[in-house]
């Protein structure tokens, strides 16, 4: 059987070429001999097949041939990741037991709750039965199996370890959930704050503000009333006679904003603020990089080749900064220079994850370090979430004293001017 391989050599030049193996996992082991690092291993009448299908997804590195078609409909929708770890932990559990994975997913399918998550899990059984690696069925249901999944998973199909593997998922999906809602925790309370200190202020400035303008236009007998108050008066204004143009033009604001962060140029000043803005940038910055560097020495310890686990890093980073720092090293990686001028030059990364990785790389134990600063990093991003927690609560009570005391400083400015008056009277 031939296949097609597209791999990078020792000195990190892409080469191409074909090969006679008796499968996939062959043609692979193949490659490593030659000293190649295997990027795409393809059936020779499977690559031409794949080329001919318009819109067809080209699958790199250890993601393997397109999968056979699905025996079900394409599913979409998602799957929370509390109920995909267990899935993960229990099918890690029964393969480690010796049950067959066909058997294993038989018996999840059963028992699985989630409609979305139990439609793919039979559809993928039946994948598998009909010839599918797993990794391959995995592929079709792309919308909850990721490319580090997939990709993990197909690393431990082609080093017979899937159990480990597997655990290994579930436990890094644990992290990053715990992580991840740390930092929605962090965010809560702020967000919760400005949302109903708006509803009061705009209940203030519809409702009550308007019924002091008409006391003091009578008091006053013409008079001028002073700037702010104009200026306050004016907004409530506008609020309570365009009320339906203010809220349009505030759900026009986002939908703008939202298309602006899908271009190149939004998503990457957006992301750019993320990381420097005051108090959350930070936090967001740490996140960030104990994302990076756990996900990269997950799929480095499942033995994930280090260009695939680049691309997959980052596809999956979530910012635009990280991204451009990760494409950055995944160049320079193939060319054949090493992982820490790029990681440098990015200005991302501080110095002490740099040296660290350093030494990671010179020793050969690059991912029992990033697994170790991903470490440190999540309890860096704990002590964060606690500072902010404790740091945010004095901030929302000055901004909301600053708001609300503007508001009766702009209505007691006109009392000033009547009492003058009177007093001028007598």
């Amino acid at each position: 059987m031939k296949f097609s391989y597209t791999a990078i050599d020792e000195r990190g030049k892409e080469q191409k070429g074909e090969l006679d193996a008796e499968n996939e996992s062959s043609a692979i082991s193949k490659l490593r001999e030659m000293g190649y690092y295997p990027t795409q291993v393809l059936q020779a009448g499977a690559k031409k097949k794949a080329a001919g299908k318009k819109g067809g997804a080209p699958v790199s590195g250890l993601a393997g041939p397109a999968p056979r078609k699905s025996a079900g409909f394409s599913f979409g929708g998602s799957v929370p990741t509390k109920i995909l770890v267990v899935f993960t932990r229990q099918l890690a559990t029964l393969i480690s037991a010796g049950l067959p994975l066909l058997k294993g997913l038989g018996v999840l399918s059963k028992q699985e709750k989630h409609p979305t998550l139990k439609a793919a899990v039979i559809d993928i059984s039946a994948l598998v039965e009909g010839g599918s690696t797993f990794s391959e069925a995995l592929y079709a249901h792309s919308k909850i199996f990721n490319k580090l999944y997939i990709n993990m998973v197909k690393a431990g199909e082609i080093g017979g370890v899937l159990d480990v593997v597997l655990n290994r998922l579930a436990d890094f999906q644990e992290k990053a959930q715990k992580i991840r809602g740390k930092v929605k925790a962090a965010m809560f309370y702020p967000v919760a704050v400005l949302i109903i200190a708006t509803m009061i202020l705009m209940g203030l400035m519809i409702f009550i503000v308007p019924k002091f303008q008409k006391i003091f236009e009578d008091m006053l007998e013409g008079e001028p009333m002073p700037a702010f108050t104009n200026f306050v008066l004016g907004i409530s204004g506008i609020l309570k006679d365009r009320f339906p143009l203010v809220v349009m033009g505030g759900v026009g604001f986002y939908i703008a904003l939202k298309l602006w962060k899908k271009t190149t140029s939004g998503r990457k000043i957006l992301d750019t603020f993320k990381l420097h803005m005051p108090v959350f940038g930070d936090l967001m910055r740490k996140n960030a990089i104990s994302r990076f560097t756990r996900t990269l020495g997950t799929l480095l310890t499942s033995g994930v080749p280090i260009l695939q686990a680049l691309q997959i890093v980052k596809d999956t980073s979530g910012n635009y900064v990280l991204e451009q720092a990760v494409q950055h090293v995944h160049d320079a990686v193939k060319e054949g220079e090493s992982v820490v001028s790029p990681l440098e030059a990015s200005k991302v990364f501080p110095p002490m994850v740099v040296s660290m990785i350093d030494v990671g790389e010179q020793t050969g134990a690059l991912p029992d370090m990033l697994m170790r600063i991903a470490d440190s990093y999540d309890t860096e991003v704990d002590n964060a979430v606690q500072a902010i927690t404790s740091l945010i609560e004095p901030i929302m009570i000055v901004f909301l004293a600053v708001i609300v005391g503007s508001i009766v400083i702009a209505m007691f400015l006109p009392l000033l001017s009547i009492i003058q008056k009177l007093s001028a009277a007598k």
